[in-house]
């Protein structure tokens, strides 16, 4: 008989979606070379919506979301990793259509797998998750486009959130003195013991409508999308960057051509899922280097294990969660 093993694992009956902890078999996992015992993931957004049946996500059910997962390398037919090497999976299609890292087990191409670097375990690697690897990515690509700490003030539009608040922790750490905006001001605080220099409302990122704005940012990076990420570049000061990462306000981008040609500003598109192997691993192996973050921990809302997990779904989706929520998926 194959092994067993637990899982989450969502299911539809009538219309409905409801997610439990479930016993498994390895032989139920999708093809792949590399098995992977799973020892942490974390929670994100897109967690909740595959959990809550939301089909732009994942197609069909039953389901195990958790788009990241680290642990330990089981066996891997392609020969790429050696039993028991720490790696990490994030993106691609892990957790959307392909059995994800709320279980103790999955099995996924060579081509998904990260080897971990040496100076990062494999709860670090799952409190950065995705949102880390987007927010680096972001930084990244700031910095690629010239966007310099003496430049002046870097916005991070919904900083409360896991994109947001790393991006405020890495940038702050880089040397930028960050503006961090949010809705919530009991966020403050915290904020700010992430690095952030000072915080702004949700009134800061309102524009009536007009098609430029007194010019302030040096750079930014949005994760809302939608009138913030247009008052963000309207207000984005002559050759500056945005990156863009997020959709959590809108889809939509109300804007003219007048920042990008009159004051030269650069939109940078930020995807972390699809993006090659050796650039997610070039930007692993700064978060454990030299872009390591010493108030990592301070990101942290919760630990919890998979059987606690789905009870914070909904708070995810309504925008109740600060932080990253972490999850224990084996010893």
């Amino acid at each position: 008989m194959s092994e067993m093993f637990s899982a989450l694992l969502t299911t539809e009956q009538a219309g409905q979606y409801q997610t439990a902890l479930v016993q498994r078999r390895l032989d139920e996992l999708p093809p792949g070379e590399v098995l992977i015992r799973v020892q942490w993931s974390s929670m994100n957004y897109k967690d909740a919506l595959s959990a809550s049946g939301n089909k732009g996500v994942t197609r069909q059910y039953p389901h195990t979301p958790g788009i990241d997962a680290a642990g330990q390398v089981v066996s891997d037919d392609s020969g790429t990793f050696a039993e028991g090497t720490a790696v990490l999976v994030t993106g691609y299609d892990l957790g959307m259509n392909t059995a994800g890292g709320y279980g103790e087990y999955i099995r996924v191409p060579a081509g998904w797998v990260v080897r971990l670097p040496d100076t990062l375990d494999v709860r670090e690697a799952m409190l950065l998750g995705t949102a880390g690897l987007t927010a680096g990515l972001c930084v990244q690509a700031l910095l690629d486009s010239g966007v310099t700490p003496e430049d002046g003030e870097v916005l991070v539009t919904g900083a409360t959130g896991g994109v947001g608040s790393l991006s405020v922790a890495l940038l702050a750490h880089l040397g930028f003195s960050v503006v961090a905006a949010t809705g919530k001001d009991d966020a403050h605080d915290w904020l700010k013991a992430l690095g952030a220099a000072s915080c702004v409302g949700r009134e800061a990122l309102a524009d009536a409508g007009r098609p430029m704005l007194k010019p302030r940012w040096a750079g930014a990076v949005d994760t809302l999308g939608g009138e913030p990420l247009a008052s963000v570049i309207k207000s984005t000061a002559y050759g500056g960057s945005v990156a863009c990462c997020g959709l959590a306000a809108s889809t939509d981008l109300p804007l003219s051509v007048f920042p990008f040609i009159l004051r030269n500003v650069r939109l940078l598109g930020v995807d972390s899922v699809e993006q090659p192997l050796a650039a997610k691993a070039a930007i692993w192996q700064r978060l454990a280097t030299d872009w390591r973050l010493p108030q990592l921990e301070q990101v942290l809302a919760e630990e919890v294990s998979l059987q606690a997990l789905p009870g914070w779904f909904e708070r995810i989706l309504a925008g109740g969660v600060r932080g990253r929520v972490l999850v224990r998926v084996s010893g």
